[in-house]
């Protein structure tokens, strides 16, 4: 496959870095304005109600400064981001009927493949519309819903303005605020009480036009006693001017259900990648985040569990790379509000070639809160002088019966295990490939076979002439 030749040397490595001729029926101006947020609410058809909120939004994110307190963000001009890109033929349940540039691409990263051999339901956004949805018959029948987050919105109605916006709302943060002025894409995903879907949902994210915005939305409910597995994935084109994905995760995990949201993000270092992702845990719940972020060029991403209720759990497992010209600033966030709750945050990452990753974590334990309990484990490791890591933990502890840990600990690849590896038959690079898998194979074993082989492969792209 052929690299855009404009493109930096840090993204030699980079698979998939293609791109194709854009063919688009709705292509907005430049720039985030009232006109552009009219116009993706008329495109959608939506409510006057999702207008209104709309625009509220786009208010709140005019108010609300740049943060300044993590990633340097100074090279995001959010004045040359496209904010809505709608393709040819979209939000179709019939392979056959996606237009035939887009079905290639989603050929070539394997998503029908994947769907017919270990999915219970795949997801496509291309741009700013979902392109395919589609959910196997077997989990239709016993009240699974699977659809584009716009048609959650016109078939789901009450079901849907119940929980949107309630977990994440626009004046949350100044990233939610533009998601929520032009939301578009992603999935909404009901589970009814009792089901347990025991194979996995997918929804594929690509972007594919120069200086691109994507903005996905996604509603996840998991009903009473009900379990699911969702994974997303995403890739971006190499390009020598800069993308802008900015999602929003809310969910909704209801007494005694169980729900896992796995995400394996590889978007091309060209992307700021900044998201905020969030789940509501009620009474005896658990939530688990499984997080691996190795591309874009900077990402701020805190996946987040609030306990509401007795019993609650939530966990997070968190991986992030960061080579040349990248900084990932990664972690998560557990905020305990009821008795008998409890949470673990295991966070992994790896530096290498002047890159940068940072742990940047919170937890926090109301008065109230009973015996609530939280630890939290961050480990770095270093592959070459250039590298640097960080740890920036908050923890505020209101509530006298609870108990919390923390460790972190920073390591280099020894040259003593390099060189033993290499008597036994390594190069200096797949020594280093072995030690660095090992390093993530907490998170590995938490992810299908599938996805654990196509995060080490990954894993071993971005590897490619980092030692010696």
């Amino acid at each position: 496959m052929t690299i855009n030749p404009e493109v930096n040397d840090i993204n030699t490595t980079y698979e998939y870095g293609w791109s194709n001729p854009e063919s688009y029926a709705i292509k907005a101006p430049k720039g985030l304005r009232r006109d552009v947020v009219e116009m993706i609410s008329k495109a959608k058809d939506e409510p006057q109600w999702m207008l209104d909120f709309r625009l509220k939004a786009l208010d709140i994110f005019n108010s609300k400064p740049m943060p300044e307190w993590g990633a340097d963000l100074s090279g995001l001009n959010l004045d040359e981001i496209y904010y809505y890109i709608k393709p040819e033929g979209f939000n179709t349940r019939s392979w056959d009927d996606v237009p035939d540039d887009v079905k290639k691409t989603f050929e070539r990263l394997g998503i029908p493949e994947a769907e017919r051999a270990a999915l219970a339901g795949v997801g496509a956004q291309y741009e700013s519309e979902m392109v395919y949805h589609n959910l196997k018959e077997e989990w239709e029948k016993l009240g699974v819903v699977f659809l584009s987050i716009e048609d959650g919105l016109k078939e789901y109605p009450d079901l849907f303005r119940e929980h949107f916006a309630t977990i994440i709302p626009p004046e949350d943060n100044k990233f939610a605020a533009i998601n929520s002025a032009v939301w578009s894409g992603g999935s909404f995903v009901y589970v009814p009480k009792g089901v347990k879907v025991d194979i996995p949902l997918q929804t594929y994210f690509r972007i594919n036009a120069e200086s691109s915005g994507q903005f996905e939305r996604t509603l996840i409910i998991i009903d009473e006693g009900a379990q699911a597995h969702y994974i997303e994935g995403c890739t971006a084109p190499s390009y020598s001017s800069d993308s802008f994905h900015s999602g929003v995760i809310e969910i909704v995990v209801k007494e005694g259900a169980r729900f896992r949201y796995s995400t394996i993000q590889n978007w091309s270092h060209n992307v700021y990648n900044l998201v905020t992702q969030r789940a509501a845990v009620y009474g005896n719940g658990v939530m688990e985040w499984v997080d691996g972020n190795l591309g874009s060029k900077v990402t701020m991403k805190y996946p987040a569990c609030y306990l509401l209720e007795d019993g609650a759990r939530g966990e997070i497992l968190s991986i992030a790379m960061a080579g040349r010209g990248q900084h990932q600033d990664a972690g998560g966030k557990i905020v305990h509000f009821a008795p008998y709750t409890s949470g673990s945050i295991v966070s992994k990452s790896i530096s290498k070639d002047s890159g940068r990753s940072s742990y940047r974590g919170l937890v926090k334990i109301y008065e109230g809160a009973k015996y609530a309990k939280t630890n939290v484990e961050c480990d770095a490791l270093l592959l070459d002088e250039e590298a640097r890591t960080d740890t920036y933990p908050y923890i505020e502890i209101e509530e006298k019966t609870a108990r919390v840990g923390h460790e972190a600990t920073v390591s280099k690849i020894n040259d003593e295990q390099i060189l033993y590896l290499q008597s036994r038959g390594l190069s200096k690079d797949q020594a280093a490939g072995l030690i660095v898998r090992g390093f993530i194979e907490p998170i590995a074993k938490e992810l299908p076979l599938e996805y654990a082989v196509e995060l080490n492969r990954l894993i071993e792209l971005e590897m490619e002439g980092s030692v010696g």
